[in-house]
């Protein structure tokens, strides 16, 4: 079937107008910094998640000092299908594998070396 003159642009147009899905819509933000985001969104609340810092509960670890319990990629899997811990104050979180990848990039980057 043949579109009369001028509807391609208005299919054109309209398609425009979709919003992206929000990954493609953060390609400009890097995975640090998508990592970052999510670490402070959701764990900023107990851990230190910055290069330097207290933690806001004392019996939480700060993230920049991780490395040193164990490797960080040992964290994917716990992220990916539901972190939980030892100690009763933490939730439960689950990340989609994008932003698994994301929060292990950020972690990496501000680890005390």
């Amino acid at each position: 079937m043949r579109l009369p003159a001028g509807c391609w642009v208005f299919t054109a147009l309209t398609a425009a107008a979709i919003p992206l899905p929000s990954a493609l819509a953060q390609e400009s933000v890097t995975a640090e910094q998508r990592g970052q985001q999510l670490v402070e969104q959701h764990c900023a609340m107990c851990h230190a998640t910055a290069r330097s810092g207290s933690s806001p509960h004392r019996q939480a670890p700060p993230f920049r000092t991780l490395a040193r319990r164990y490797p960080l990629e040992n964290l994917e899997e716990a992220l990916a299908e539901g972190i939980v811990s030892g100690h009763p104050d933490m939730p439960e979180f689950t990340f989609p594998p994008y932003d698994v990848g994301a929060i292990i990039r950020y972690l990496e980057m501000i680890q005390e070396r």
